[in-house]
């Protein structure tokens, strides 16, 4: 369990967390002298599951700033201190769906006591935990954004609620290979205004393409790229991930701050290449990269697009070069890729019994049997406690 204290007072910070490490159970603390914006520094497979934030001396006098924290964190359970809460304070904290607000000092046992009714709390809930799978280009022109589009479209079509986000910022087009409507806002407006950032603004900034399917564009200007941070990403696929079943990321070709950061975000990465030489060349440099940055082989799933048995370079030799076997394989069917592509209708609406379209339900079925079993069921704390 990752607990996090956070206080702008590093006295109140050293004796919560010292009141903590008395207790019976061990609980790992992270103590924070600083406000919410420190809380950007966790790494993002690290988001914390308790949090204690200190309100005293009018460190939280914004309960907007904990109500949106709330939405981004909706599996955090969150525990207030402050020295003497007014009733007026309390009833803001409540609204802010806050259920735990301990007066200064607090005690080895006023904590032990909130964690118990949160656990009470959390056994029994549940909670959409969408995942995140991000496509990322070997080099240019490998279909990276068709794959993408057309599989989370696939995936809605199962049931599942999906947001495309078009992370291919400067000469992102993914919107377009699933839909003809034009987009009223992009990533680039959210991250803007990223300070107001919660559920209905980003259901009310996406293209409702069905009712299952969302799509959220890159900007249309390439340079509003530069609007968009690592930090807004963190923001947006936090909320979405609670939003949606899938989240499933274009991030194009290349590696920056913006696409690493949802590189790090993903459960699956999908790089995608052809068999020629240079796509090998270049997928042997992004499997390195993903080596130094201790990503996991199980997270790294690559899919060969276009792919014609007889040609110079098998599948066999993947898996030499790259010390990865092709998980998924896209066999070349120019007419019906080309066809969708300039339409601007997904390949399985427009042509279902393609070999393109198999391969796509092929992928979407190995993704929806694992989420059927990835419902989030409270009881974590219990779990961590053993009071299941």
């Amino acid at each position: 369990m990752n607990l996090v204290v956070v206080s702008n007072t590093r006295q109140t910070l050293r004796e919560i967390c010292a009141n903590l490490d008395a207790m019976e159970e061990s609980i790992e603390v992270t103590p924070i002298e600083g406000g919410l914006d420190d809380l950007a520094n966790i790494p993002a497979h690290q988001d914390p599951e308790v949090m204690i934030l200190d309100c005293s001396g009018g460190g939280c006098g914004q309960l907007e700033r904990v109500e949106q924290l709330r939405q981004l964190y909706p599996d955090m359970a969150l525990i207030l201190v402050s020295e003497n809460p007014a009733p007026d304070f309390l009833l803001g904290a409540m609204r802010a769906g806050v259920r735990e607000v301990l007066p200064l000092p607090a005690t080895t046992p006023s904590l032990a006591a909130a964690l118990g009714r949160l656990v009470r709390k959390a056994n029994g809930a549940e909670r959409r935990r969408g995942r995140i799978l991000t496509f990322v280009g070997c080099k240019g022109g490998a279909g990276t954004s068709f794959l993408a589009a057309n599989l989370a479209f696939v995936l809605s079509e199962r049931a599942q609620k999906v947001l495309l986000l078009d992370l291919n910022l400067q000469f992102g087009d993914a919107a377009l290979f699933v839909s003809d409507q034009k987009s009223t806002k992009t990533i680039a407006d959210l991250a803007e205004e990223i300070h107001r950032v919660d559920a209905a603004f980003l259901a009310s900034s996406v293209v409702h393409v069905t009712g299952t399917f969302d799509v959220l564009a890159a900007p249309e200007d390439p340079a509003r790229a530069l609007a968009v941070k690592a930090e807004h990403v963190d923001t947006l696929l936090r909320l979405a991930r609670h939003q949606y079943d899938f989240v499933v990321i274009d991030a194009g070709r290349g590696l920056d701050a913006v696409s690493l950061r949802a590189l790090d975000h993903a459960d699956v990465i999908y790089p995608v290449l052809q068999l020629t030489l240079p796509f090998i060349r270049d997928a042997k440099r992004l499997v390195d990269a993903f080596r130094s940055l201790d990503y996991s082989r199980d997270k790294v799933r690559m899919i060969v697009n276009r792919y014609q048995k007889g040609g110079d370079i098998g599948l066999a030799d993947v898996q030499k070069s790259l010390g990865y076997a092709a998980a998924h394989v896209i066999p070349n069917q120019f007419d019906a890729v080309a066809s969708s592509v300039n339409q601007g209708v997904p390949v399985l609406k427009l042509a279902p019994a393609s070999t393109v379209s198999k391969a796509l339900l092929d992928i979407a079925a190995t993704l929806t049997d694992i989420e059927s079993n990835n419902v989030v069921r409270g009881g974590w704390l219990g779990r961590f406690l053993g009071r299941s």
